[in-house]
Protein backbone atom coordinates (compact mmCIF):
# COMPACT_ATOMS: atom_id res chain seq x y z
CA UNK A 1 0.00 0.00 0.00
CA UNK A 2 1.31 3.21 -0.74
CA UNK A 3 2.27 4.70 3.03
CA UNK A 4 0.94 8.50 2.25
CA UNK A 5 -2.89 6.97 1.67
CA UNK A 6 -2.39 6.70 5.13
CA UNK A 7 -1.11 9.56 6.15
CA UNK A 8 -3.98 11.73 4.33
CA UNK A 9 -6.93 8.87 5.73
CA UNK A 10 -4.87 9.41 9.68
CA UNK A 11 -5.95 13.58 8.93
CA UNK A 12 -8.18 14.24 6.86
CA UNK A 13 -10.76 14.30 9.83
CA UNK A 14 -9.48 17.25 11.69
CA UNK A 15 -7.22 18.93 9.05
CA UNK A 16 -7.79 19.51 6.05
CA UNK A 17 -4.47 19.17 3.35
CA UNK A 18 -2.49 22.53 2.90
CA UNK A 19 -3.41 24.58 0.27
CA UNK A 20 -1.50 26.28 -1.82
CA UNK A 21 -2.19 29.99 -2.04
CA UNK A 22 -4.52 31.16 -4.46
CA UNK A 23 -4.80 34.03 -6.49
CA UNK A 24 -8.16 35.67 -6.53
CA UNK A 25 -10.67 33.51 -8.96
CA UNK A 26 -11.18 35.20 -12.44
CA UNK A 27 -14.38 36.82 -13.48
CA UNK A 28 -14.79 33.97 -15.44
CA UNK A 29 -14.21 31.35 -12.99
CA UNK A 30 -17.19 32.82 -10.84
CA UNK A 31 -19.04 33.06 -13.99
CA UNK A 32 -18.88 29.17 -14.07
CA UNK A 33 -19.37 28.70 -10.15
CA UNK A 34 -22.71 30.79 -10.08
CA UNK A 35 -23.62 28.75 -13.62
CA UNK A 36 -22.81 25.09 -12.04
CA UNK A 37 -24.09 25.39 -8.71
CA UNK A 38 -27.85 27.14 -9.36
CA UNK A 39 -28.03 24.32 -11.86
CA UNK A 40 -26.58 22.09 -9.31
CA UNK A 41 -29.64 23.35 -7.16
CA UNK A 42 -32.71 23.36 -9.69
CA UNK A 43 -31.69 19.57 -10.18
CA UNK A 44 -31.71 19.38 -5.96
CA UNK A 45 -35.22 21.27 -5.99
CA UNK A 46 -36.83 19.93 -8.94
CA UNK A 47 -37.42 16.34 -9.26
CA UNK A 48 -35.89 15.01 -6.48
CA UNK A 49 -38.31 17.50 -4.31
CA UNK A 50 -40.97 16.09 -5.90
CA UNK A 51 -39.61 12.64 -4.96
CA UNK A 52 -39.67 13.84 -1.35
CA UNK A 53 -43.45 15.35 -1.63
CA UNK A 54 -44.54 11.92 -3.42
CA UNK A 55 -42.93 9.91 -0.85
CA UNK A 56 -44.22 11.92 2.03
CA UNK A 57 -47.58 11.68 1.18
CA UNK A 58 -47.80 7.94 -0.05
CA UNK A 59 -46.36 7.71 3.60
CA UNK A 60 -49.18 9.35 5.40
CA UNK A 61 -47.09 12.36 6.60
CA UNK A 62 -49.09 15.40 6.90
CA UNK A 63 -48.07 18.86 5.28
CA UNK A 64 -45.84 19.85 8.46
CA UNK A 65 -43.87 17.28 8.71
CA UNK A 66 -43.12 17.37 4.94
CA UNK A 67 -42.61 20.54 5.41
CA UNK A 68 -40.13 20.37 8.26
CA UNK A 69 -38.53 17.25 6.47
CA UNK A 70 -37.53 20.13 3.34
CA UNK A 71 -36.51 22.27 5.90
CA UNK A 72 -33.82 19.85 7.35
CA UNK A 73 -33.13 18.44 3.76
CA UNK A 74 -32.11 21.63 2.26
CA UNK A 75 -31.16 23.95 4.96
CA UNK A 76 -29.02 22.09 7.18
CA UNK A 77 -27.56 20.37 3.91
CA UNK A 78 -27.27 23.79 2.97
CA UNK A 79 -24.89 24.39 5.80
CA UNK A 80 -22.97 21.11 6.09
CA UNK A 81 -22.40 22.27 2.09
CA UNK A 82 -20.97 25.48 2.78
CA UNK A 83 -18.73 24.01 5.76
CA UNK A 84 -17.01 21.35 3.93
CA UNK A 85 -16.69 23.16 1.15
CA UNK A 86 -15.16 26.09 2.86
CA UNK A 87 -13.08 23.58 4.85
CA UNK A 88 -11.74 21.11 2.45
CA UNK A 89 -11.78 23.77 -0.55
CA UNK A 90 -12.87 21.17 -2.44
CA UNK A 91 -17.07 20.79 -4.40
CA UNK A 92 -18.45 18.67 -1.57
CA UNK A 93 -22.24 19.10 -2.40
CA UNK A 94 -24.54 17.13 0.44
CA UNK A 95 -27.88 16.42 0.59
CA UNK A 96 -30.55 13.67 1.52
CA UNK A 97 -30.18 10.08 0.16
CA UNK A 98 -33.29 9.43 -2.47
CA UNK A 99 -33.15 5.81 -1.86
CA UNK A 100 -33.15 5.91 1.69
CA UNK A 101 -36.24 7.97 1.47
CA UNK A 102 -37.80 5.15 -0.82
CA UNK A 103 -38.01 2.88 1.94
CA UNK A 104 -40.11 5.21 4.30
CA UNK A 105 -43.52 4.50 2.50
CA UNK A 106 -43.24 0.49 2.89
CA UNK A 107 -42.44 0.93 6.70
CA UNK A 108 -45.01 3.44 7.64
CA UNK A 109 -47.47 0.60 6.68
CA UNK A 110 -46.30 -0.73 10.00
CA UNK A 111 -44.28 1.49 11.87
CA UNK A 112 -44.75 4.51 13.78
CA UNK A 113 -42.93 7.96 12.11
CA UNK A 114 -41.50 8.22 15.30
CA UNK A 115 -39.66 4.56 14.74
CA UNK A 116 -38.84 5.43 11.56
CA UNK A 117 -36.90 8.46 13.29
CA UNK A 118 -34.76 6.63 15.65
CA UNK A 119 -33.76 4.32 12.82
CA UNK A 120 -32.79 7.13 11.16
CA UNK A 121 -30.56 8.34 14.41
CA UNK A 122 -28.88 4.85 14.77
CA UNK A 123 -27.98 5.01 10.94
CA UNK A 124 -26.41 7.88 11.86
CA UNK A 125 -24.40 6.67 14.21
CA UNK A 126 -23.29 4.03 12.34
CA UNK A 127 -22.22 6.10 9.43
CA UNK A 128 -20.49 7.84 12.00
CA UNK A 129 -18.56 4.96 13.76
CA UNK A 130 -17.56 3.49 10.14
CA UNK A 131 -16.51 6.71 9.04
CA UNK A 132 -14.06 7.36 12.05
CA UNK A 133 -12.47 3.77 12.69
CA UNK A 134 -11.13 4.41 8.33
CA UNK A 135 -13.08 1.40 7.22
CA UNK A 136 -14.80 3.29 4.56
CA UNK A 137 -11.73 4.85 3.54
CA UNK A 138 -9.71 1.42 3.52
CA UNK A 139 -12.28 -0.28 0.78
CA UNK A 140 -12.87 2.67 -0.88
CA UNK A 141 -8.79 2.74 -1.70
CA UNK A 142 -9.87 -1.04 -2.55
CA UNK A 143 -12.32 -0.50 -5.16
CA UNK A 144 -11.20 -1.07 -8.01
CA UNK A 145 -12.26 2.06 -10.16
CA UNK A 146 -13.48 0.61 -13.57
CA UNK A 147 -16.19 -0.85 -11.57
CA UNK A 148 -17.54 2.25 -9.57
CA UNK A 149 -17.64 4.34 -12.67
CA UNK A 150 -19.25 1.40 -14.45
CA UNK A 151 -22.20 1.93 -11.30
CA UNK A 152 -21.90 5.41 -11.86
CA UNK A 153 -22.84 5.76 -15.51
CA UNK A 154 -25.22 3.72 -15.01
CA UNK A 155 -26.82 5.76 -12.68
CA UNK A 156 -26.32 9.03 -14.54
CA UNK A 157 -27.37 7.33 -18.02
CA UNK A 158 -31.16 8.09 -17.36
CA UNK A 159 -30.23 11.53 -16.76
CA UNK A 160 -28.25 12.05 -19.93
CA UNK A 161 -31.23 10.34 -21.95
CA UNK A 162 -33.34 13.57 -20.83
CA UNK A 163 -32.20 15.67 -22.53
CA UNK A 164 -33.74 13.88 -25.84
CA UNK A 165 -37.20 12.64 -23.49
CA UNK A 166 -37.43 16.62 -22.86
CA UNK A 167 -38.41 17.00 -26.47
CA UNK A 168 -41.81 14.95 -26.17
CA UNK A 169 -42.96 17.22 -23.71
CA UNK A 170 -41.87 20.62 -24.71
CA UNK A 171 -40.19 20.39 -27.97
CA UNK A 172 -40.10 24.65 -28.56
CA UNK A 173 -38.93 25.09 -25.21
CA UNK A 174 -36.49 21.83 -25.15
CA UNK A 175 -35.25 22.99 -28.88
CA UNK A 176 -34.38 26.81 -27.64
CA UNK A 177 -32.71 25.52 -24.94
CA UNK A 178 -30.35 23.23 -26.50
CA UNK A 179 -30.10 25.14 -29.46
CA UNK A 180 -28.74 28.21 -27.00
CA UNK A 181 -26.27 25.46 -25.28
CA UNK A 182 -24.80 24.34 -28.75
CA UNK A 183 -24.67 28.21 -29.33
CA UNK A 184 -22.17 28.79 -26.36
CA UNK A 185 -20.41 26.11 -26.41
CA UNK A 186 -19.34 26.60 -30.31
CA UNK A 187 -18.61 29.94 -29.61
CA UNK A 188 -16.10 30.52 -27.48
CA UNK A 189 -16.31 34.50 -27.09
CA UNK A 190 -19.72 33.53 -25.55
CA UNK A 191 -19.03 31.14 -23.54
CA UNK A 192 -16.52 33.11 -22.02
CA UNK A 193 -19.07 35.35 -21.14
CA UNK A 194 -21.71 33.24 -19.87
CA UNK A 195 -21.28 29.37 -18.80
CA UNK A 196 -23.57 27.34 -21.56
CA UNK A 197 -25.10 25.67 -18.92
CA UNK A 198 -26.23 29.15 -17.54
CA UNK A 199 -27.53 30.86 -20.75
CA UNK A 200 -29.67 27.62 -21.43
CA UNK A 201 -31.25 27.96 -18.12
CA UNK A 202 -32.18 32.05 -18.46
CA UNK A 203 -33.33 30.88 -22.51
CA UNK A 204 -35.28 27.84 -21.30
CA UNK A 205 -36.73 29.14 -18.47
CA UNK A 206 -38.10 32.68 -20.58
CA UNK A 207 -39.31 30.33 -23.28
CA UNK A 208 -41.15 28.67 -20.74
CA UNK A 209 -42.87 31.75 -19.50
CA UNK A 210 -43.67 33.23 -22.86
CA UNK A 211 -45.12 29.97 -24.28
CA UNK A 212 -47.24 29.27 -21.21
CA UNK A 213 -45.49 25.90 -20.29
CA UNK A 214 -44.72 26.74 -16.63
CA UNK A 215 -46.89 24.79 -14.52
CA UNK A 216 -49.62 26.73 -12.16
CA UNK A 217 -48.31 27.78 -8.72
CA UNK A 218 -49.73 25.37 -5.45
CA UNK A 219 -51.57 26.97 -2.58
CA UNK A 220 -49.54 29.29 -0.38
CA UNK A 221 -48.59 27.77 2.85
CA UNK A 222 -46.46 30.61 4.25
CA UNK A 223 -43.14 32.19 3.64
CA UNK A 224 -40.62 30.56 6.10
CA UNK A 225 -40.02 27.68 7.52
CA UNK A 226 -41.76 26.44 10.42
CA UNK A 227 -39.63 22.64 11.45
CA UNK A 228 -40.48 20.65 13.76
CA UNK A 229 -38.55 18.43 16.58
CA UNK A 230 -39.07 14.95 16.71
CA UNK A 231 -38.63 12.40 19.76
CA UNK A 232 -37.39 9.29 18.39
CA UNK A 233 -38.83 5.95 19.31
CA UNK A 234 -36.45 2.71 19.13
CA UNK A 235 -37.81 -0.67 18.10
CA UNK A 236 -36.44 -3.92 16.89
CA UNK A 237 -38.39 -4.07 13.98
CA UNK A 238 -37.54 -0.82 12.69
CA UNK A 239 -33.59 -0.74 13.47
CA UNK A 240 -33.72 -4.14 11.58
CA UNK A 241 -35.33 -3.31 8.69
CA UNK A 242 -34.17 0.31 8.09
CA UNK A 243 -30.76 0.77 9.43
CA UNK A 244 -28.69 -1.17 7.42
CA UNK A 245 -30.60 -0.74 3.60
CA UNK A 246 -29.89 2.88 4.76
CA UNK A 247 -26.46 2.57 5.68
CA UNK A 248 -25.54 0.55 2.81
CA UNK A 249 -27.82 3.06 0.67
CA UNK A 250 -25.74 6.17 2.13
CA UNK A 251 -22.10 4.72 2.01
CA UNK A 252 -22.27 1.84 -1.27
CA UNK A 253 -24.37 4.04 -3.44
CA UNK A 254 -24.83 7.77 -2.95
CA UNK A 255 -21.32 8.45 -1.48
CA UNK A 256 -19.51 5.73 -4.05
CA UNK A 257 -21.02 8.05 -6.75
CA UNK A 258 -19.87 11.52 -5.10
CA UNK A 259 -16.31 9.99 -4.59
CA UNK A 260 -16.14 8.29 -7.96
CA UNK A 261 -17.14 11.65 -10.07
CA UNK A 262 -14.45 14.11 -8.11
CA UNK A 263 -11.69 11.79 -8.39
CA UNK A 264 -12.58 11.61 -12.04
CA UNK A 265 -12.43 15.23 -11.99
CA UNK A 266 -9.63 15.37 -10.40
CA UNK A 267 -10.31 15.96 -6.70
CA UNK A 268 -8.82 13.66 -3.70
CA UNK A 269 -11.85 14.15 -1.41
CA UNK A 270 -11.30 13.76 2.11
CA UNK A 271 -13.31 10.11 2.62
CA UNK A 272 -12.75 9.78 6.00
CA UNK A 273 -13.90 13.52 7.11
CA UNK A 274 -17.04 12.96 4.34
CA UNK A 275 -18.19 10.08 5.72
CA UNK A 276 -18.13 11.25 9.62
CA UNK A 277 -19.96 14.39 8.47
CA UNK A 278 -22.45 12.75 6.33
CA UNK A 279 -23.15 10.21 10.14
CA UNK A 280 -23.06 13.70 12.26
CA UNK A 281 -25.22 15.59 9.74
CA UNK A 282 -28.00 12.71 9.60
CA UNK A 283 -28.18 13.14 13.82
CA UNK A 284 -29.71 17.14 13.38
CA UNK A 285 -31.39 15.93 9.71
CA UNK A 286 -33.66 13.37 11.90
CA UNK A 287 -34.30 15.52 14.67
CA UNK A 288 -36.52 17.64 11.98
CA UNK A 289 -37.47 14.28 10.24
CA UNK A 290 -35.55 14.04 7.01
CA UNK A 291 -34.09 11.15 6.17
CA UNK A 292 -30.03 10.94 6.52
CA UNK A 293 -27.73 12.80 4.23
CA UNK A 294 -24.84 11.89 1.68
CA UNK A 295 -22.57 13.34 -0.23
CA UNK A 296 -24.47 12.84 -3.98
CA UNK A 297 -23.56 11.90 -7.01
CA UNK A 298 -25.68 14.31 -9.64
CA UNK A 299 -24.88 17.09 -7.86
CA UNK A 300 -21.36 16.81 -7.69
CA UNK A 301 -21.34 15.93 -10.99
CA UNK A 302 -23.26 18.98 -11.74
CA UNK A 303 -20.56 21.35 -9.42
CA UNK A 304 -17.33 19.83 -11.47
CA UNK A 305 -18.89 20.10 -15.01
CA UNK A 306 -17.30 22.87 -15.98
CA UNK A 307 -14.48 25.32 -15.24
CA UNK A 308 -10.92 25.72 -13.63
CA UNK A 309 -10.93 22.78 -11.00
CA UNK A 310 -9.05 24.58 -8.30
CA UNK A 311 -12.50 27.28 -8.64
CA UNK A 312 -14.75 24.09 -8.76
CA UNK A 313 -15.27 24.77 -4.71
CA UNK A 314 -16.86 27.88 -5.19
CA UNK A 315 -19.50 26.48 -7.28
CA UNK A 316 -20.12 24.15 -4.03
CA UNK A 317 -20.53 27.46 -1.90
CA UNK A 318 -23.32 28.56 -4.42
CA UNK A 319 -25.12 25.12 -4.12
CA UNK A 320 -24.69 25.61 -0.30
CA UNK A 321 -26.13 28.82 -0.36
CA UNK A 322 -29.20 28.40 -2.11
CA UNK A 323 -30.04 25.67 -0.53
CA UNK A 324 -30.29 27.42 2.99
CA UNK A 325 -32.04 29.94 1.42
CA UNK A 326 -34.65 27.38 0.07
CA UNK A 327 -34.65 25.57 3.48
CA UNK A 328 -35.68 28.70 5.13
CA UNK A 329 -38.18 29.70 2.49
CA UNK A 330 -39.34 26.11 2.22
CA UNK A 331 -42.67 27.02 1.63
CA UNK A 332 -42.93 29.59 -0.82
CA UNK A 333 -39.91 28.48 -2.72
CA UNK A 334 -41.27 25.35 -2.94
CA UNK A 335 -44.22 27.05 -5.02
CA UNK A 336 -41.71 28.27 -7.51
CA UNK A 337 -39.55 25.51 -7.88
CA UNK A 338 -42.68 23.40 -8.44
CA UNK A 339 -44.00 25.51 -11.13
CA UNK A 340 -40.73 24.95 -13.36
CA UNK A 341 -41.04 22.34 -16.34
CA UNK A 342 -39.95 19.29 -15.21
CA UNK A 343 -39.17 18.00 -18.69
CA UNK A 344 -36.65 21.51 -18.78
CA UNK A 345 -34.87 21.04 -15.74
CA UNK A 346 -34.27 17.38 -16.71
CA UNK A 347 -32.91 18.41 -19.73
CA UNK A 348 -30.65 21.42 -18.49
CA UNK A 349 -29.20 18.46 -15.79
CA UNK A 350 -28.56 16.40 -18.39
CA UNK A 351 -26.97 18.82 -20.36
CA UNK A 352 -24.60 19.65 -17.48
CA UNK A 353 -24.17 16.13 -17.05
CA UNK A 354 -22.95 15.23 -20.53
CA UNK A 355 -19.20 15.33 -19.93
CA UNK A 356 -19.45 13.54 -16.55
CA UNK A 357 -21.32 10.90 -18.27
CA UNK A 358 -18.57 10.85 -20.89
CA UNK A 359 -15.87 10.63 -18.23
CA UNK A 360 -17.40 7.76 -16.81
CA UNK A 361 -17.92 5.62 -19.74
CA UNK A 362 -14.40 6.36 -20.73
CA UNK A 363 -13.07 5.34 -16.99
CA UNK A 364 -15.41 2.15 -17.16
CA UNK A 365 -14.47 0.71 -19.60
CA UNK A 366 -10.94 1.60 -20.84
CA UNK A 367 -9.00 0.06 -17.65
CA UNK A 368 -9.05 -3.24 -15.92
CA UNK A 369 -12.05 -5.26 -15.30
CA UNK A 370 -14.23 -4.19 -18.18
CA UNK A 371 -16.67 -7.10 -18.14
CA UNK A 372 -17.21 -6.50 -13.87
CA UNK A 373 -17.75 -2.78 -14.81
CA UNK A 374 -20.65 -3.75 -17.82
CA UNK A 375 -21.82 -5.99 -15.30
CA UNK A 376 -22.47 -2.93 -12.60
CA UNK A 377 -23.40 -0.24 -15.12
CA UNK A 378 -26.18 -3.02 -16.99
CA UNK A 379 -27.36 -4.04 -13.22
CA UNK A 380 -27.26 -0.33 -12.64
CA UNK A 381 -29.73 0.30 -15.21
CA UNK A 382 -31.95 -2.16 -14.71
CA UNK A 383 -32.80 -0.56 -11.37
CA UNK A 384 -34.22 -3.36 -9.82
CA UNK A 385 -34.24 -3.26 -5.77
CA UNK A 386 -33.43 -6.46 -3.69
CA UNK A 387 -33.77 -6.76 -0.08
CA UNK A 388 -34.81 -2.83 -0.05
CA UNK A 389 -31.29 -2.43 -0.91
CA UNK A 390 -30.93 -0.14 -4.50
CA UNK A 391 -29.67 -1.23 -8.04
CA UNK A 392 -26.26 0.27 -7.47
CA UNK A 393 -25.29 -1.45 -4.56
CA UNK A 394 -25.83 -4.79 -6.56
CA UNK A 395 -24.26 -3.79 -9.50
CA UNK A 396 -21.29 -3.53 -7.70
CA UNK A 397 -21.34 -6.61 -5.75
CA UNK A 398 -22.45 -8.49 -9.12
CA UNK A 399 -19.67 -6.77 -10.65
CA UNK A 400 -17.29 -8.30 -7.90
CA UNK A 401 -18.44 -11.76 -8.16
CA UNK A 402 -18.02 -11.23 -12.15
CA UNK A 403 -14.75 -10.04 -11.94
CA UNK A 404 -13.62 -12.31 -9.44
CA UNK A 405 -14.62 -15.45 -11.30
CA UNK A 406 -13.54 -14.19 -14.67
CA UNK A 407 -11.19 -11.26 -14.54
CA UNK A 408 -9.20 -12.21 -11.49
CA UNK A 409 -5.53 -11.41 -12.66
CA UNK A 410 -7.44 -7.84 -13.43
CA UNK A 411 -9.19 -7.54 -10.18
CA UNK A 412 -6.20 -8.44 -7.86
CA UNK A 413 -4.02 -5.64 -10.03
CA UNK A 414 -6.75 -3.10 -9.60
CA UNK A 415 -7.70 -4.25 -6.07
CA UNK A 416 -3.79 -3.53 -5.18
CA UNK A 417 -3.55 -0.09 -7.25
CA UNK A 418 -1.09 -1.76 -9.86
Amino acid sequence: MNPSRHQTEATDVTTPTPEQPQAAPAEGALRHALSNGITAFLFAATGPLAILITVGRSGGLSQADIASWIFGAYGLGGLLTLWMCWRYRQPLGLAWTIPGALLLPPALDHLSFAEVIGAYWVTGLLITVLGASGVVSRVMRRVPMPIVMGMVAGVFLPLGVRVITAFTDLPVVATITLATFVLFTVLPTLGRRVPPVLAALLAGVLAALLLGAMQPLGPSTGLLATPRLYTPAFSVQALLELVVPMAVTVLAIQNAQGFAVLQQAGHSAPVRAVTVACGLGSLPFAAVGSVPTCLTGPVNGILVASGERGTHWLGGLVFGVIMVLFGLFAPAATRLALALPMSLIGLLGGLAMLRVLQGAFQSAFRGRCPLGAMVAFVVTVANVPILNIGAPFWGLVFAFAASALLERDDLREAMHGR
